[in-house]
C-alpha cells in the first residue's frame, strides 16, 4: 500500500515536545483533584515504535480504495476547515491491568506490564470520519475500511493499521486533530489520529496517514498476530491513590476514583474495605450518563494502623460486574478483575 510521506522538521511548537519511545502509564494519585479530562502531559503514551514528528504542511492523508468512488487526499489545513464535532472519549490500551495476572492470579502474561494507567478521557476535536469518507463517496459493497499510521513500520509486521467494520466508520469514530483544546501533541498522533468510542486503543490509529475502504474483509497483524478477536474493553475501577499509599488512622477520609467500560456507562460502583466480606456503594454526581468515566467518591474511617487493601468494583450498562477473578489471556488483554490496592494506614 502506498504510504503518504512523512516530513521530519524542526523547530516545532512547544506542545509537540514531549516524545516518549514505546510506553509511558499515567499515575493515577495524579489525577486526584485535576478535573474530568485527563491532562495532556499526564495521558499514557502506547507506541509500536517511536513518537515521529510530522510537517503539517506537507503532511496528507489519502483516502482510497475499491470502495470509494473519488479517491482523493486531503491537507492539514482543509481537515481543519471542515464542519467539525467534540466529544468527550476514553482511550484504553487492551492490556491495560496486564501485570496483575500475574501480581493477584499468579499468572503472568507477557508485553509492558500496564498497572490500572493505560487509560485516559480527553476532548477531542476533529472531523467525523463518516463526513470524510462521505466526501469521497463510499460504494454500497463497502465493507472494512483500513487506517494506517505514519510511525515506522514494527519489527516484519509494517505501518501499524488495523480495519474497522464499515458500520462503525460510519456511526461515531472521529479524526481528531485537537486533544483538549489544543493540537495533538506528537505522543498523541499530530496532525491527525482516529479516536473509535469504546474500543481497544490500537484501534485509534495514531500519525493518521492513509485510509483504504475495501469491498471485502481485510486482515492485517492487527488484528490477526496481535489484538485478534479484542474490539470493546470491559469494566474497570481505579483508586486516585498511589499504590502503597499512606494514610493517618481516624479520619473520616474521602476517598476518590473512577471506573469506566468499553460497552457503555456505568450504573453502580461498590467499594470493599475487608478483603470483599462486604461491600459499600460509592456515590456519585455530573456526568455519570457519558460512556467514558464515572468519578465516584467514598468515605472511609480506618480504626487501625497497618497495611489495607481496597477493592472497587463496577456495573456496567450491559450488567456485567467486574469478577474477583478474571480467565487468564495469553496476550494479557482484558483484565478486568476487581483490583486489590494496598495501603498503610499510620499514625498521625
Amino acid at each position: 500500500m502506498k504510504q503518504a510521506t512523512a516530513t521530519i522538521v524542526k523547530p516545532l511548537p512547544d506542545h509537540l515536545f514531549r516524545v516518549h519511545g514505546e510506553s509511558a502509564e499515567m499515575r493515577w494519585e495524579a489525577m486526584s483533584g485535576v478535573g474530568y479530562h485527563t491532562p495532556n502531559d499526564r495521558f499514557f503514551v502506547r507506541n509500536h515504535t517511536s513518537t515521529p514528528l510530522i510537517d503539517a504542511t506537507t503532511w496528507r492523508l489519502r483516502v482510497h480504495g475499491a470502495g470509494v468512488r473519488c479517491p482523493r487526499e486531503f491537507g492539514y489545513d482543509e481537515l481543519r476547515g471542515m464542519r467539525s464535532r467534540t466529544f468527550d472519549v476514553a482511550i484504553e490500551c487492551a492490556g491495560n491491568g496486564r501485570r496483575f495476572y500475574g501480581t493477584q492470579q499468579h499468572d503472568a502474561a507477557p508485553g509492558t506490564q500496564w498497572g490500572l494507567g493505560a487509560i485516559g478521557v480527553a476532548r477531542w476535536r476533529g472531523v467525523l470520519l463518516k463526513d470524510l469518507l462521505k466526501e469521497v463517496g463510499v460504494r454500497p459493497g463497502a465493507v472494512d475500511v483500513l487506517p494506517t499510521g505514519l510511525d515506522a513500520p514494527f519489527e516484519r509486521y509494517g505501518h501499524v493499521s488495523r480495519p474497522l467494520p464499515i458500520d462503525k466508520a460510519m456511526d461515531d469514530v472521529l479524526v481528531a486533530y485537537e486533544m483538549n483544546g489544543v493540537p495533538l501533541p506528537a505522543d498523541h498522533g499530530f496532525p491527525a489520529r482516529l479516536v473509535v468510542p469504546g474500543w481497544v486503543g490500537v484501534a485509534s490509529i495514531k500519525w493518521l496517514g492513509d485510509i483504504e475502504v475495501s469491498t471485502s474483509e481485510l486482515q492485517t497483524p492487527w488484528n490477526t498476530v496481535f489484538y485478534a478477536d479484542v474490539t470493546t474493553n470491559p469494566a474497570k475501577s481505579a483508586f486516585e491513590l498511589a499504590w502503597n499509599a499512606r494514610l493517618p488512622v481516624g479520619g473520616p477520609h474521602i476517598l476518590h476514583g473512577r471506573s469506566w467500560s468499553g460497552r457503555g456507562r456505568i450504573v453502580r460502583v461498590e467499594v470493599s474495605f475487608d478483603g470483599g466480606a462486604s461491600w459499600r456503594e460509592a456515590q456519585h454526581h455530573g456526568r455519570h450518563l457519558v460512556s467514558t468515566w464515572l468519578p465516584w467518591h467514598i468515605a472511609w474511617t480506618p480504626r487501625r494502623t497497618g497495611a489495607h487493601v481496597l477493592m472497587a468494583r463496577a456495573t456496567d450498562a450491559s450488567g456485567a460486574t467486574q469478577p474477583l477473578v478474571t480467565p487468564h489471556h495469553p496476550f494479557g488483554y482484558h483484565f478486568d478483575a476487581v483490583v486489590r490496592h494496598p495501603l498503610d494506614v499510620v499514625t498521625g
